[in-house]
């Protein structure tokens, strides 16, 4: 729906300084900004296939466009409608997909009959997927098996207790990976567990379970930190952030702080919008499991988006959603028409065509 907001999402001992706070450094909370900058113009262009993690990234961020996340939500849907409809897709279950764009579909806060059949969908696949199961694992991944239990439990529907006990059985037991997507697949694994304990959807014995399987993966992740603060590869680190916030141990817990400290030290090694989706959420200080706690409401446009200073040759463009051009760095704010011709006039003298897509990039003279 057009016009929605993020209210308070978590409870405020849960909650961690993100570098968006004002405890972080300047430059590290202007690089942020930069990214959600970078984020938000890759999703303003409609050339790009949409995606429900791109959708997510900007749903958790703590500033919105909600015209472009609404065009962008509708894009969305449009790529998912069709195949699911009352016939069955063929090939292996879209499990890891299919609950991708649930989870963005919750960040619109839909009424709680929204998107039945889409869930219905989802618990088949998760059936599915372990019907063709091989030598014990699910016919797809452990990270789509997981996957899928977290966005059913985020749309806070109950789990059949067997669908549960597959996967913590498979965690108990050390099944679930191994070299570089073992801790992508242990931390969304940890964020289902503790998603199903904390909304309470399973009953007293088996929340005590899921916890303490939780806390389990939760140190694990600790005990493999390099030195350089990178849990897995700089790609995997964000994962792995999102279960000390959502486990609430990120205050206590230095592997956050040294992580999150990577994080900042390697921005330029996420520079696609995939890349950017995976590590802007932790970077506001946000955790999958913040969806299921939304409260939408309605979002007041922005004071200010846009800043200029006049010069003889016009206005000048200085500052885009808070991030500012600075002479001293060379750097200024270029605008161009999709998707790569720099402008060949000023902005107070350029007309957009209807259609059209401007990108405005901090780009370096």
């Amino acid at each position: 729906m057009p016009g929605v907001g993020l209210g308070p999402l978590v409870p405020p001992d849960l909650r961690c300084l993100s570098p968006a706070g004002a405890e972080v450094p300047e430059g590290s909370a202007g690089a942020v900004r930069a990214l959600s900058a970078r984020l938000l113009g890759l999703a303003g262009d409609p050339a790009r296939d949409p995606d429900p993690s791109v959708y997510l990234a900007l749903r958790l961020a703590r500033e919105h466009d909600p015209q472009l996340e609404q065009r962008y939500l509708e894009r969305l849907q449009d790529a998912f409608r069709h195949p699911y409809g009352r016939w069955v897709p063929a090939g292996p279950p879209w499990t890891g997909r299919l609950a991708l764009y649930l989870l963005g579909l919750r960040a619109t806060c839909p009424s709680p009959h929204s998107h039945r059949t889409l869930v219905t969908w989802l618990k088949y696949y998760l059936e599915e997927d372990w019907i063709g199961e091989r030598d014990g694992h699910p016919l797809t991944t452990y990270y789509q098996y997981g996957l899928g239990m977290l966005a059913l439990c985020v749309h806070h529907k109950r789990v059949r207790e067997g669908v549960i006990r597959r996967l913590l059985t498979a965690q108990n037991y050390g099944k679930l990976g191994h070299h570089g997507n073992l801790v992508d697949t242990r931390a969304v694994v940890a964020l289902a567990f503790t998603c199903l304990e904390q909304r309470r959807l399973v009953d007293t014995d088996l929340a005590a379970e899921l916890r303490v399987a939780a806390h389990s993966v939760n140190r694990g992740l600790a005990e493999i930190q390099g030195s350089n603060g990178i849990i897995g590869n700089i790609y995997s680190t964000p994962w792995a952030l999102q279960v000390f916030l959502a486990t609430g141990t990120c205050q206590t817990e230095s592997a956050f702080s040294q992580g999150m400290a990577a994080l900042l030290e390697n921005l330029e090694a996420f520079g696609t919008a995939a890349t950017m989706a995976q590590v802007l959420p932790v970077l506001h200080g946000r955790s999958y499991l913040d969806i299921a706690s939304m409260h939408c409401q309605d979002e007041p446009g922005r004071s200010q988006g846009f800043h200029t200073q006049d010069t003889p040759q016009g206005p000048f463009l200085t500052q885009v959603l808070g991030l500012e051009a600075r002479q001293e760095k060379r750097n200024y704010w270029q605008l161009l028409t999709a998707p790569d011709t720099p402008l060949q006039m000023g902005i107070a003298d350029y007309r957009p065509k209807d259609g059209e897509t401007l990108i405005l990039r901090l780009s370096e003279w």
